[in-house]
């Protein structure tokens, strides 16, 4: 008997064809003489991702099949739904073989539907036990869609280390204890590789191998920090590889879940904002309960926000920017972990431990670190927290129930108990998708922190400390929670210990820092993930442009100017809300806006600039470094409907924004075609520009930049502009220049901070 398996991967917006399409040859497939079995399954762990199935009485009629018509059929039925398909993944293989080549183990399990989460949490866990077991190589996940039935496919060595390792009757409880509960009934097959047939496999299967890539940007962790800068990158046509040491995308809500309000409005430019909301709940307010008496409730429903406070689990956001970064033609290695790297003069060469134990050399411009709290990065870079790093005495658990109580939908609700004005009992609930659903943060019983002999628990997740109960949730919610609260459904817990602080610097040279890398803070406010968007969002378009050799020398510097200063508010806000009840009351309404980072600034920045005759007429107008609103109304000939200034700014350039009015200067206005033209030969071609024009004034007869009209003059009110000026927005959607009137000189000066001399 011959197996033979082919890995599949499906293009966006294909996958739900692949299966009708395996349906219609599957028929075929089975009445091909010496056919055994054909399947189709499914990655449990990668939605895009496919095996196709087939066993064989021998080589005879595997031959037979791969050079007849049915092969020939469904290569062209999947050819318009996969990519091409590269050298198979595994090689031909027998169960009735032997020699000292690797082995492969398919094992067969039932995972009822009702305890798929359960498993799932599980089984990460399981794989990275496993990686410490002499022989044990990598493994796949994969289910029979539409069924309870999966199989776990994992490859050795060689039989002695699978065979010595399975004859331990230890190792259910030291590596499979996770998700020992579904093994108790299993089919498990062993194969060999066909002699000669290992050949056709792409990668080496020694451990010393040193593979050498090249890439622009190497981006270490596939987290939404750096997702994100993976995104920006790939829109830019910026080579990058981003790599994970995790073997398994994240499965469970175990880290953020608030989305704020500005990154919403930066997923909108990266074309996920849809899928985020259809994926998550909107948190529509909070209210505070101290000893029991409730102290204030606040809607987040505010007039003029962009979008409102979303919920979305982590995991939800990693799969969905994974999604995007696909359609950019890059995907994350996962499995693969940084081991060291040098840098000199041109770049950075780092070496890569793979899923299979061998390394690799990657040789890059630049690296960032986005490899969180326990960055290998930072740690290589001998980045130190400025000050220290602080860390909260308690532990805390975190868990995610279904709570039973009379509560409004949608509210964040914190519960704190006082003794003598110091708080000494804290329980978070925010809603999760789902009927009764929360996530919830709280103190973790005595009992973990004795665990610890007295010793300083590490910081993040402790997984050596075990999972609270749901005995214990309801023991925190008698205690704090309105009385009668009652919780069921425990999906998940763990126990974890807040650390906080801020790197003192976030670049050595061609590496960066970013996200959790840089920068630990409490959960209060949802600001971790967010922050951590951030500052790949303010890196990247700095880095593209860098890398493509259009960027001034002091560019990348601004990176840390700006994100640092940030850094350190965000971290300070937080640990005092940590353990307040809130940090001002006196103004909920832009604490708020302000947690949303709607009010972020780089006004503080070396890159921003303005040249104003008088900046009192421009009133509470957008100052150099602040977010760019959005403004409605604008009008465009041959358009039938009006604008946002979003659509000009959306992209991955600057836009220079002019503006006139009836009182404007024509020969200044005449000049404009000139001022456009120089400012985009001094960008590179980086550069959009657009004329907004009051309804009162006539279209300038020379050819020039695009006009737009202020239609309701919405634009002037919201910018403050009158008679001429402009305002130059960055790609990450803040002020980077504004001058009233015109200064084409001043522009020309502050583009050369950007994209240094002319071009």
């Amino acid at each position: 008997m011959i197996r033979t398996m082919l890995r599949l991967r499906a293009h966006p917006g294909c996958e739900p064809a692949v299966g009708p399409a395996w349906e219609m040859i599957a028929g075929q497939l089975g009445a091909l003489p010496g056919g055994l079995r054909h399947e189709l399954l499914a990655d449990a762990l990668d939605p895009y991702g496919f095996v196709v199935v087939t066993e064989w009485v021998d080589d005879e009629a595997l031959r037979a099949y791969r050079d007849g018509p049915v092969a020939a059929r469904l290569a062209d039925l999947l050819r318009p739904l996969t990519e091409p398909a590269g050298p198979s993944d595994y090689p031909p293989m027998r169960e009735d073989g032997d020699g000292d080549g690797p082995v492969y183990v398919d094992v067969e399990l039932t995972v009822p539907r009702d305890r798929l989460a359960e498993f799932h949490r599980g089984y990460p866990e399981v794989v990275r036990r496993m990686a410490a077991i002499p022989g044990y190589r990598r493994e796949q996940l994969l289910r029979v869609p539409g069924s309870d039935t999966h199989h776990i496919f994992a490859e050795w060595d060689a039989a002695a280390p699978f065979l010595d390792w399975i004859a331990d009757p230890a190792h259910a409880s030291a590596q499979a204890g996770p998700i020992a509960p579904f093994l108790l009934d299993i089919r498990r097959r062993l194969f060999h590789v066909v002699p000669g047939g290992d050949d056709r496999r792409p990668h080496t299967t020694g451990r010393e191998a040193d593979v050498q890539r090249t890439t622009d940007v190497l981006v270490v962790g596939a987290g939404p920090t750096g997702l994100t800068a993976a995104v920006e990158l790939a829109r830019r046509g910026i080579d990058c590889r981003v790599i994970d040491k995790r073997a398994t995308p994240a499965g469970q809500a175990d880290k953020a879940i608030g989305v704020h309000c500005r990154t919403m409005e930066i997923w909108e430019e990266q074309g996920v904002v849809r899928e985020a909301m259809d994926a998550g709940i909107w948190l529509t307010g909070n209210m505070v309960f101290v000893n029991g008496e409730q102290t204030h409730r606040m809607s987040w429903e505010l007039p003029g926000l962009p979008y409102a406070h979303l919920g979305l689990p982590q995991y939800e956001t990693e799969r969905i920017l994974t999604a995007r970064l696909a359609t950019l033609g890059v995907r994350p290695r996962l499995g693969a972990e940084l081991v060291d790297f040098t840098q000199d003069a041109d770049g950075v060469t780092a070496t890569v431990r793979t899923a299979d134990g061998a390394t690799e050399t990657v040789r890059a411009t630049y690296l960032v670190g986005c490899d969180g709290a326990h960055s290998r990065v930072r740690d290589r870079l001998g980045l130190t927290f400025t000050g220290g790093l602080g860390r909260f005495p308690q532990l805390f658990m975190l868990v995610d129930v279904d709570v039973d109580w009379d509560m409004p939908d949608g509210h964040l609700l914190r519960f704190l108990h006082t003794t003598d004005g110091r708080m000494d009992g804290m329980l978070v609930c925010v809603p999760l998708r789902g009927a009764h659903r929360y996530r919830i943060a709280t103190l973790a019983p005595p009992r973990f922190f004795a665990r610890t002999g007295g010793q300083d628990a590490p910081p993040g997740f402790s997984e050596e400390l075990g999972e609270p109960t749901l005995d214990d949730v309801q023991a925190a919610l008698d205690r704090l929670a309105p009385p009668g609260t009652r919780a069921t459904n425990l999906r998940w817990s763990s126990v974890f210990r807040i650390s906080h602080g801020i790197v003192d610097r976030y670049r050595q040279g061609r590496v960066f820092v970013a996200g959790d890398a840089a920068h630990l803070h409490p959960p209060a406010g949802g600001q971790g993930m967010n922050t951590g968007i951030q500052d790949s969002w303010n890196l990247a378009w700095k880095l593209a442009l860098a890398v493509r050799g259009q960027a001034a020398p002091g560019l990348l510097d601004s990176y840390e100017a700006e994100r640092r200063p940030e850094g350190e508010e965000i971290v300070g806000r937080a640990v005092r809300m940590a353990g307040t009840e809130e940090v001002d009351r006196a103004d909920l309404e832009r604490q708020f806006l302000q947690e949303m980072s709607l009010l972020l600034s780089y006004a503080g920045s070396p890159l921003v600039g303005e040249t104003v005759s008088d900046p009192a007429a421009l009133g509470d107008a957008p100052r150099p470094g602040d977010r760019a609103p959005d403004v409605e109304g604008l009008r465009r000939r041959g358009v039938g409907h009006p604008l946002r200034l979003r659509d000009l700014t959306r992209g991955t350039r600057h836009t220079l924004l002019l503006y006139a009015d009836a009182t404007a200067d024509a020969a200044e206005l005449a000049g404009f075609a000139d001022l456009c033209a120089d400012a985009r030969r001094q960008a590179g071609g980086e550069l959009d520009a657009y004329l907004l024009l009051d309804p009162d004034v006539a279209e300038p007869r020379r050819a020039g930049p695009p006009v737009l009209r202020d239609g309701d003059r919405r634009f002037r009110a919201g910018y403050g502009l009158a008679g001429t000026g402009l305002y130059l927005i960055r790609p990450d959607g803040h002020v980077g220049f504004r001058g009233a009137p015109v200064d084409a000189d001043a522009l020309r000066k502050h583009l050369h901070l950007i994209f240094g001399g002319p071009r």
